[in-house]
C-alpha cells in the first residue's frame, strides 16, 4: 500500500466513523511524510545518493565561506598597509624628507 492509499483510507475513515485523536494524527503524520518525498523529489534529492549529495554542498559551502572570509581578511590587510605607507610618506614630507621620497 502506498502512501497515497493510506491516506486515503485515513480520510475515509475520519469522513466515515467520525475522526478520533489517533485517525488525525495518522492522517497529519502520513501527509507529512507524503508532502516531505514530494519535496525531496522536486529537488531531486529523492534517490540514493542524496546524502552524498547534501554533504558535498556542505563542503563545498563551507569551503566558500572560507574563501569568502580569506579574501575579506587579505583585503582589509592590504588596505591597512596602504594607509600606513601613505601615514609614512605624510611623514616624510612634514619632516622636509621629501626628497627620499621622490
Amino acid at each position: 500500500m502506498t502512501r497515497e492509499d493510506m491516506l486515503a483510507r485515513l480520510v475515509a475513515q475520519a469522513d466515515t466513523q467520525g475522526a478520533d485523536l489517533v485517525t488525525l494524527r495518522a492522517i497529519v503524520e502520513e501527509s507529512s511524510e507524503l508532502g516531505a518525498r514530494r519535496v525531496l523529489g522536486r529537488l531531486g534529492l529523492d534517490d540514493a545518493d542524496a546524502q552524498e549529495d547534501i554533504d558535498e554542498l556542505r563542503e563545498l559551502l563551507s569551503a566558500w565561506r572560507d574563501a569568502k572570509a580569506s579574501a575579506w581578511k587579505a583585503g582589509v590587510e592590504w588596505l591597512v598597509r596602504g594607509v600606513l605607507a601613505l601615514l609614512l610618506v605624510g611623514i616624510a614630507v612634514r619632516l622636509g624628507l621629501g626628497e627620499l621620497v621622490s
